[in-house]
């Protein structure tokens, strides 16, 4: 039987447990960022096309990499289908800056880059500046970190 002490015990061990070994006692992140939707339902198609963000809708959606993909118009769509590596985002949308780093961060629509034909997200307009400060230091740092920092 638990008493009370015991179970008293195993709460305040718990989180030392979780901060010890974060990577043992939590699952993996998946690989895309999610909120719900891949990169917050952001069309990454319109990054390239139109050069901004812009919405994605429900009724142009694509199933890729684990995650559902939205877009603004059904060529977008099929543009992403025929090749998704050409348009995804480098670090599965997570912040570029931070996969610089060694940690994950999410991402705000706004604060984006492409550079050499790849789409690099970040988690705000700071965090946007850091990057462009160094953008082959942070592609390179980035990269060594990816994928071992999903956990």
């Amino acid at each position: 039987m638990l008493t009370r002490r015991a179970a008293l015990g195993l709460f305040t061990a718990t989180p030392l447990a979780l901060t010890l070994a974060p990577n043992a006692a939590l699952a993996a992140k998946p690989q895309v960022f999610q909120n719900p939707r891949a990169i917050n339902g952001i069309d990454p198609v319109a990054y390239f096309t139109m050069k901004k963000p812009v919405k994605g809708d429900s009724a142009n959606r694509v199933d890729w990499n684990g995650a559902t993909w939205h877009f603004a118009t059904a060529q977008n769509a099929a543009k992403f289908e025929a090749n998704p590596a050409a348009y995804a985002p480098v670090f599965g949308g997570y912040c570029a800056y931070a996969a610089s780093k060694g940690y994950l961060a999410p991402t705000i629509p706004e604060a984006w880059t492409v550079h050499d034909g790849k789409l690099y997200l970040n988690a705000n307009l700071r965090a946007q500046e850091l990057w462009r400060q160094d953008i082959p230091g942070n592609i390179k740092a980035g990269l060594a970190n990816w994928p071992g920092i999903l956990g």
